[in-house]
């Protein structure tokens, strides 16, 4: 025997099974497993063209992934885990060949077969069973319908007469508190008021006894409509059966890993994807992207005086008697870091000691040679000289 069902929220009351036609979803089930079938004969058909041409299309999905990958934020062991996939793709290409044919001739056509048969139509009405269950569904609940509307009138009415009487009571309360008020006038009130009462208790006692033969009718009408849910959950379950082990039979077909140079392949594949180090890949990121990376923290920076960039060609008009050579040098320390822009322009420290040998010319270089015996221009504001 059925029992009631708890008083569910209120959202999920509205959609509840045993309302009005939300047997509906039950009912569409049938036809949705029917399309479900026909995607998945597609997908795995598909599946099929795929290892059809394994040898090829794993090269190219190597080669197209591979270049995504590189482009992905991951990096160290996790990168190197995954960029394992596609090598061990390479390796088994040649692998794959029978695998399409198992899926077409094997797996196909026993799916087709199958729903050839679970699927039966009915002329002009769809499948059998979606017929079936929505007739049964229907038959069961057109009594219940009938009896909810009828309650629903009743339960309308019945607000109304509340709404009524307390209306009449108002008016009732109103005047009688108004002591000028006119006693003919309070009695007819008072007349509406019990009229309107009795009205309510009369509906209130149809209401209740409509609420009574739902109520007795209830069992019976959830007894009809399981029964029919139930040969639906029955069907349903043979078909979740039945896909259950053409998924496991495909599976077979699909789990190549008792090939031993398959489960060579899948065994360094897993020697990869186990050698991801979290510390690693944490220390990489921490010193390529993180604290670790060194940058240049906030300091006083000395004021460096502008260079005026040396025009060589007004330089190399001056013939040597015009240059002040300097006879064996004076030795100048560096006072600011300089780099040379040019092949012939000396680099050095600030506080490196090195020599002049040609006085500074109106362009402010001068000549000099670091110890190393390496000659050429520096900025002569860039240096002081060294008292002896």
């Amino acid at each position: 025997m059925a029992t009631l069902p708890k008083d569910p929220p209120e959202e999920p009351r509205e959609k509840s099974f045993w309302r009005p036609r939300n047997y509906e979803r039950t009912v569409r089930r049938t036809d949705q497993y029917h399309q479900a079938c026909n995607d998945i004969m597609a997908c795995f058909l598909e599946r099929a063209k795929v290892e059809k041409r394994y040898a090829q299309q794993l090269s190219e999905w190597s080669s197209k992934w591979k270049s995504i990958v590189d482009s992905r934020p991951l990096y160290g062991s996790l990168m190197r885990a995954w960029q394992s996939f596609f090598s061990s793709a390479e390796r088994l290409s040649v692998i794959h060949s029978s695998i399409s044919q198992s899926l077409v001739s094997e797996e196909g056509d026993r799916v087709k077969t199958w729903q050839k048969e679970t699927f039966p139509k009915k002329i002009f009405c769809g499948f059998r069973e979606t017929y079936d269950n929505n007739t049964g569904f229907t038959r069961a609940q057109k009594p219940w319908t009938k009896k909810l509307k009828k309650l629903d009138a009743v339960r309308s009415a019945f607000h109304k007469a509340c709404q009524k009487e307390q209306q009449a009571a108002e008016k009732e309360r109103q005047t009688g508190q108004n002591t000028e008020g006119n006693p003919d006038k309070l009695k007819k009130l008072t007349v509406a008021r019990e009229k309107a009462t009795e009205e309510k208790i009369k509906i209130r006692e149809r209401y209740e006894n409509v609420l009574e033969d739902v109520t007795s009718y209830t069992p019976r009408y959830m007894e009809e409509m399981e029964a029919v849910f139930d040969q639906s959950q029955e069907e349903e379950r043979k078909r979740i059966s039945f896909l259950k082990q053409a998924f496991l039979s495909i599976h077979r077909h699909l789990d190549i890993t008792n090939n031993d140079s398959v489960k060579a392949v899948y065994s360094e594949l897993h020697h990869s994807l186990m050698s991801v180090s979290e510390q690693d890949d944490l220390r990489w990121w921490k010193n390529n992207r993180g604290p670790g990376m060194p940058t240049d923290w906030p300091k006083i920076e000395e004021w460096v005086p502008a260079v005026k960039k040396l025009n060589r060609k007004k330089h190399e008009k001056k013939g040597p008697k015009d240059r002040a050579v300097m006879i064996g040098g004076v030795k100048v320390r560096a006072l600011y870091n300089y780099v040379g822009e040019e092949s012939d322009e000396l680099s050095f420290k600030a506080g490196e000691e090195f020599l002049k040998i040609e006085e500074e010319d109106e362009q402010g270089w001068c000549r000099g040679v670091l110890d190393g015996g390496v000659e050429g221009y520096y900025p002569a504001n860039y240096v002081e000289l060294v008292e002896q």
